[in-house]
């Protein structure tokens, strides 16, 4: 007995396998592309095969659905189409484009670049798309298209290239009985599957068509009107495959929508970069070879090894309610440990080596792509103390991080950019105030004073540090330039004097009450020049109840805020 036949790219062909689907006695599915992306999209989203649509195609050249783009325009699409992904494309060739001889010289340039069949439907040349002005439409005569499928048929040289027949009979308003005589007529004229089209929001016509065509030949649909029928009325109508013909091309045009409008509205991209793909996943999905090459000609910063110390080892003054199993870095925020949040932030920024300190609960940390560093002392110990637990082991560039942040990936971005040993984000939004009703509103931790404020006007003006305090001293009040946010980038040399710096506070014997801001002030005191990065917004920590809530609503919606709080989101 022979092997059961596997249909995959290296052992069957492309016209084969969709062949192979049209007869199936298992329902099948074809997903609508446009282009190489979307055709990717389809392959990696796990269909099968995909419906070359002509609606998507016109679209995609901004024309309309009536061949205003050439044959040979479409077929160079679906060119791109075949080399981006090594499923089978059922094109959807309106017509075919003209006569039998159209038909004809189609089919050979389809083969020529692996595409799997054609659909042709039984309309005048030019078309124009069925949902418009359906019933109005004249259909071609029967004869006629019934040689024009001969002709195809006659041309292919590939024995298992399908040929589907489209009736449009149902859409035009020409009664059942013309559905299934023109139907029959295609069948017998070698047509390998018949596309039975209706513009009902019911599957009425359908359900009627497949039970008086009784299995003749494999029945194809295109649900778009009747979207809401269940699919298992299909399966049960001996439907063989379900196209789903537009939908990729009209979801992209809804989010280029909302995107332009919000950039526009706007004046920035700080509201959508988290909201949309991340041009990596463009260049994974482009399957793009010579990436590393790009990255070293536009991406520079990137080419060193980068790595991050989060600081995790609390339960969360405040937060005790949630904490009582985990610890603060592992609370749920928006569907997702905060934690994840953090590691997806600094790996969308190719920072892949990421060692957390843990201390309370650390046996609740998920330790997925991260390393795990203890503070056994984290009781009785601060922040400094967690980070000596790893600093010894930084061997590459390193971002170094509070354990309860979430912000934009903009801010991870910028501080690796920055080319200074040492650089801190601070937010200039974040200062003592003075609130509407005249009371004073809340003071953040971690004041920065900086050599300069940040204007806004002057964009990409150079501050550097002064020091980092709890509060402004009311005898002598200072000028604050904003909050440190709790991120420290440290690289080139400037790790080995961190590395030192740590040594040199750890003789200390208040050392184990030490927090981050002290080590920072040390540096400073011993001369080292400490960029500002500047931010206004566009962040968010987690010390209490308050701030646990406003983090989800941070991290599901992604817009920004305007209280008063610390790492409030303003533009």
């Amino acid at each position: 007995m022979n092997a059961p036949d596997t249909f995959t790219a290296s052992s069957a062909s492309r016209a084969k396998r969709l062949r192979d689907m049209l007869v199936s006695d298992q329902l099948e599915f074809l997903m609508e592309a446009h282009n190489g992306l979307s055709a990717r999209i389809v392959r990696e989203a796990g269909f099968k095969a995909i419906w070359g649509s002509g609606l998507a195609i016109s679209a995609q050249f901004g024309v309309r659905d009536n061949n205003e783009a050439s044959w040979t325009q479409v077929v160079d699409m679906l060119e791109f189409m075949a080399d981006a992904s090594d499923l089978p494309i059922l094109l959807d060739g309106d017509t075919g484009y003209g006569n039998f001889n159209n038909m004809r010289r189609l089919v050979r340039k389809l083969e020529q670049r692996g595409i799997a069949g054609v659909c042709i439907e039984d309309k005048q040349f030019p078309k124009t798309n069925s949902f418009i002005g359906g019933e109005r439409q004249p259909l071609a005569e029967m004869d006629e298209f019934c040689g024009k499928i001969k002709a195809g048929k006659d041309s292919q040289d590939d024995p298992d290239f399908s040929v589907v027949a489209r009736v449009e009979a149902l859409i035009a308003g020409w009664g059942m009985d013309e559905a299934l005589k023109r139907a029959e007529a295609y069948r017998q004229a070698g047509a390998d599957a018949i596309l039975i089209h209706s513009k009902l929001s019911r599957p009425d016509e359908i359900l009627t068509f497949a039970r008086e065509w009784a299995g003749r030949g494999p029945l194809v649909i295109v649900p778009t009107k009747y979207y809401s029928t269940p699919t298992d009325v299909f399966r049960k109508a001996g439907i063989s495959t379900v196209i789903w013909a537009n939908h990729l091309v009209r979801g992209s045009a809804s989010a280029m929508q909302s995107v332009a409008k919000e950039i526009h509205d706007s004046e920035t991209l700080v509201n959508v970069e988290d909201r949309v793909a991340s041009v990596d996943e463009i260049f994974r999905l482009q399957n793009a070879d010579e990436y590393t090459e790009a990255e070293r000609v536009y991406l520079t910063a990137s080419q060193a090894p980068r790595a991050a110390v989060v600081l995790a080892a609390s339960r969360g003054a405040g937060l005790e309610s949630l904490t009582a199993d985990k610890p603060k870095v592992m609370l749920p925020i928006a569907g997702k440990p905060l934690l994840r949040w953090m590691i997806d932030g600094f790996k969308k920024h190719g920072v892949n080596d990421i060692t957390v300190v843990g201390g309370y609960r650390a046996d609740a940390i998920d330790t997925a792509g991260i390393k795990l560093a203890i503070n056994e002392r984290h009781g009785e110990t601060g922040e400094l103390a967690s980070l000596a637990c790893a600093v010894d082991k930084l061997r590459d560039d390193t971002v170094i991080s509070y354990g309860d942040l979430l912000f934009r990936s903009y801010i991870v971005r910028d501080l690796l950019d920055s080319e200074a040993d040492f650089c801190v984000v601070v937010d200039s939004s974040a200062t003592p105030a003075v609130g509407e009703d005249g009371a004073a509103a809340a003071t953040p931790r971690d004041l920065a004073f900086c050599s300069s404020p940040d204007t806004r006007e002057l964009f990409g003006q150079r501050a550097v540090l002064q020091r980092v305090a709890p509060s402004v001293n009311p005898i002598e009040p200072e000028r604050v330039d904003g909050q440190w946010v709790g991120l420290l980038s440290v690289r080139g040399k400037g790790r080995e004097r961190l590395q030192q710096m740590v040594a040199q506070l750890r003789l200390r014997k208040d050392f184990d009450k030490l927090d981050m801001p002290a080590l920072l002030n040390a540096l400073v005191a011993a001369g080292e020049q400490i960029e500002v990065l500047y931010v206004h917004g566009h962040w968010r920590n987690v010390n209490d109840l308050e701030d646990f809530r406003r983090a989800g609503d941070f991290a599901h919606a992604q817009t920004s805020f305007s209280s008063s709080g610390t790492g409030q989101g303003n533009d």
